[in-house]
């Protein structure tokens, strides 16, 4: 297909979710829910955040994706995650993981690796890290921050992609998206994402998004990344700080248009 084309197919993801309004299941991260919750429906999905594990399964028996992300894990959220990613397998319900702070602690790093083994990822997103810790790759990692990893992300995603068996996105300065196969970067956004806490997290959530909409993981997670990137660089040269800079994010997002997205985007794709 030419990049033209299917440009256009990805920034025309965004009106069907806005048509669709599909039902986004968190089990996620304490500190940011509130945010990941206000960004679900500044894009123009809904969101529920169901953590216990006695309702977890009739939940995401209405969800259109899930989202886990082990921010503030506990191990009884653990087990709350397999069961609705269980629900979520068995009806074809996507499912996008943020392994937030694997490699910082033990307990991280077998906990995502325990969710990657038991259920089937639709969507794997982290920083470089992260995802190296995952895959074996050295890697340091500070609290929940990426401080260096041995390999190269084009590299990297690309391993994790196929050890894995699903797509696989590296967010930073620049964003790498890969299957296995393809391989996509976007260079779309603004160093004041990186300013305020749960950026990564919102990533995640407005791929999760797109996953409800588009079977095709690969061109959902593009597309999730380059409506945050865009959007980060709007609210940016609008913002004062890190605090309007949140604000002016949701309200970014929200007004999106595909046009503008078509305008602004930075992807490219391996030869």
């Amino acid at each position: 297909m030419h990049k033209d084309t299917f440009i256009q197919q990805l920034v025309h993801l965004l009106p069907r979710i806005r048509a669709q309004k599909p039902l986004l299941h968190h089990i996620t991260n304490q500190v940011v829910m509130n945010d990941t919750a206000n960004m679900t429906l500044a894009l123009g999905a809904l969101p529920v955040m169901a953590h216990a594990s006695e309702e977890v399964e009739e939940m995401v028996s209405q969800a259109g994706a899930l989202v886990l992300n082990i921010g503030t894990l506990v191990p009884a959220q653990i087990e709350a995650m397999l069961r609705a990613g269980k629900r979520a397998n068995a009806l074809d319900i996507p499912i996008i993981l943020d392994p937030v702070g694997a490699g910082a602690t033990r307990l991280r790093t077998e906990s995502a690796l325990r969710l990657l083994s038991e259920l089937k990822i639709t969507v794997l997103r982290g920083n470089a890290a992260e995802i190296g810790t995952l895959i074996g790759v050295e890697s340091e990692t500070r609290g929940v921050e990426s401080i260096s990893v041995a390999v190269e992300r084009p590299v990297l995603v690309q391993q994790a992609a196929r050890m894995f068996g699903c797509t696989v996105a590296i967010t930073g300065a620049q964003d790498v998206i890969s299957n296995g196969e393809r391989l996509a970067t976007v260079g779309n956004g603004h160093p004041l994402l990186a300013s305020i806490t749960g950026s990564g997290c919102m990533a995640t959530t407005v791929i999760g998004a797109f996953l409800a909409v588009e079977r095709d993981a690969w061109q959902a997670a593009i597309a999730g990344l380059l409506v945050m990137g865009v959007a980060g660089e709007q609210a940016a040269s609008t913002a004062a700080g890190p605090g309007t800079f949140r604000a002016h994010l949701f309200d970014a997002v929200a007004a999106l248009e595909p046009e503008a997205l078509l305008q602004a985007q930075k992807v490219s794709f391996a030869s």
